[in-house]
């Protein structure tokens, strides 16, 4: 017999806690025995909305929490019952920042299909290996800046430096606007951090920031129009697929995005890495063994490790079922990766960082269907290069002092992360 959905109104709240501040402000590790207990004993669950939200919505009575790793891959594969175009993150908000800060991974078919296959048609494995000297250079050139100091903060002068290079050199920004757009970036995923935001008003503050991305990426793309050259953002306002292109508003809401995601998961990824090698000695040795047949392989769990976006919304388009549970048309379907990477019906120990692990089905990435990460090989890509230098020149590399964390219901972000090493003579 199929149970009857209940009204929103009605519906009991999980006795879990994963609304609160309080819980984000948690360690992954803390927030992990949350997510056991509800992977073994309820793996789909109904929470109140989520605290302090960028703006007060009345008609946001809570989401459903999907915290194993089967559960989520269904909930990502079935596109047509859990939608994006109400928003990817838990908090609503308006449309202008949907449409600046989350670009067409917040679109629908077939919107996002059209949009897709242009981007797809621009940002191919073979753009991708196209740049890989210039991603080897940047490894090289961030190394070089810190190699004879012997003490830096990793996050500011490492991890952040990474994506913020090979982004701008893929899109041919002028260094003299990269500082400041990988700055404004922060924004979008740590507007609800007090050590960013300081006494910043959330809500206005982020919208500064998306004028900002929105004004530097529309004068790039008039320049582009007008002297097209060889770069991602030239091949976008040239792709054309069935005799149709990206519109100039579709490039910047592109720009946004990559700016915004593709800075932050490689910063989290890189940073959480570089903890992890430290608080795991043996493997950091098992690596550097054999650095380069090791290395493709224990990215991934690097990246599994870090799980560097920790959710993702859906909303139901209709009402449905997911694991026993009856959805209700305009709930609130929240995918948890950090969960479900630690999914132990899919991961053994997932406790334990293993750079040996094999096979290894994070979904760091996404669970598959349509919307599977665009930017996946150049994330990889980038993080192969930056330890290949990293351990290759300044082997005993470690962390030297405690992380401070980010709070974010999303990005699971490193703020600062101490490091010590032999300088380089």
């Amino acid at each position: 017999m199929t149970a009857v959905a209940q009204p929103r109104d009605t519906r009991p709240y999980d006795q879990a806690d994963l609304s609160s501040r309080a819980f984000w402000s948690q360690t992954a590790a803390e927030r992990e025995k949350t997510y056991a207990v509800l992977r073994a004993e309820r793996p789909v669950t109904w929470h109140q909305p989520v605290e302090d939200m960028l703006m007060k919505d009345p008609n946001d009575q809570g989401f459903w929490a999907v915290v194993r790793h089967a559960d989520l891959v269904e909930v990502t594969k079935r596109h047509e019952d859990f939608i994006s175009g109400e928003g990817i993150v838990m908090e609503s908000m308006p449309q202008e920042l949907l449409d600046a800060g989350q670009g067409f991974i917040a679109m629908d078919p077939p919107r996002h299909t059209k949009i897709r296959r242009l981007l797809s048609s621009a940002f191919t494995p073979k753009q991708i290996r196209r740049i890989d000297d210039q991603i080897q250079a940047n490894a090289r050139r961030i190394v070089d800046d810190i190699a004879t100091r012997g003490e830096v903060d990793f996050v500011p002068e490492v991890a952040a430096l990474v994506p913020m290079h090979n982004i701008c050199d893929m899109m041919g920004i002028d260094e003299a606007d990269r500082a400041r757009m990988a700055y404004e970036s922060q924004f979008a995923g740590g507007w609800n951090d007090p050590e960013l935001m300081g006494d910043q008003e959330p809500l206005g503050r982020l919208f500064e920031a998306m004028l900002h991305l929105s004004e530097l990426s529309g004068r790039y793309i008039a320049e582009r129009r007008r002297n097209p050259g060889d770069d991602l953002l030239s091949n976008l306002v040239q792709a054309e697929v069935d005799g149709e292109r990206l519109t100039d508003e579709e490039i910047m809401s592109f720009f946004g995005l990559l700016t915004i995601a593709g800075n932050d998961t490689t910063r989290q990824s890189t940073s959480h890495a570089m903890k992890a090698l430290t608080d795991f000695p043996q493997q950091k040795a098992w690596l550097m063994e054999d650095l380069d047949g090791r290395l493709k392989g224990a990215v991934e769990e690097m990246v599994r490790w870090a799980t560097p976006i920790m959710t993702f919304r859906r909303t139901a388009s209709r009402d449905c079922e997911l694991n026993g549970q009856q959805i209700t048309q305009g709930d609130k379907v929240v995918m948890f990766y950090a969960s479900a990477n630690w999914d132990t019906e899919v991961f053994d120990a997932p406790e334990r960082f293993d750079l040996s692990r094999n096979p290894n089905p994070h979904v760091s990435f996404g669970g598959g269907g349509i919307h599977h990460c665009l930017g996946n090989q150049l994330a990889r890509q980038q993080l192969a290069a930056i330890y290949r230098e990293l351990l290759t020149r300044l082997p005993d590399i470690e962390v030297a002092g405690e992380p401070s964390y980010t709070v974010s219901t999303f990005f699971h972000g490193v703020n600062h992360l101490p490091v010590r090493f032999t300088p380089e003579r």
